[in-house]
């Protein structure tokens, strides 16, 4: 019984590091902050933004997005069209991180703390 809580575990945690990696180089690129740390934190708290604002009928997904981005605005350099540029690029990232892992490593792995991925 401990055994699927463990891989739960595990799953969970890369999930997050993938996150936490596709904001990094998101924010690496854009506000030149170079901090993996940092941005595994922000992954985080990304998603726990996202998660209690997007089940809010009609608008809960413009909302969780604005809190998304609020969320990086908070923890990286610049304004909002900084954040918003930070998480487009870690959209992005996220997207060819998770084609080379599932892809081409045959993993089977997803990203946490990026919505839509």
């Amino acid at each position: 019984m401990a055994i699927p809580f463990v891989g739960s575990i595990v799953a969970f945690l890369v999930a997050l590091l993938v996150g936490g990696l596709a904001i990094y180089i998101s924010a690496r690129v854009i506000a030149d902050v170079d901090d993996y740390s940092h941005a595994v934190i922000t992954a985080l708290l990304g998603a726990i933004a996202w998660a209690l604002t997007s089940w809010i009928p009609l608008i809960g997904l413009i909302i969780a997005l604005i809190a998304w981005v609020w969320v990086i605005k908070w923890r990286y350099p610049g304004g909002w069209v900084d954040a918003a540029i930070i998480g487009a690029v870690a959209w992005v990232s996220a997207l060819v991180i998770l084609y080379v892992l599932n892809t081409v490593l045959d993993l089977g792995v997803g990203a946490f703390g990026v919505p839509g991925v």
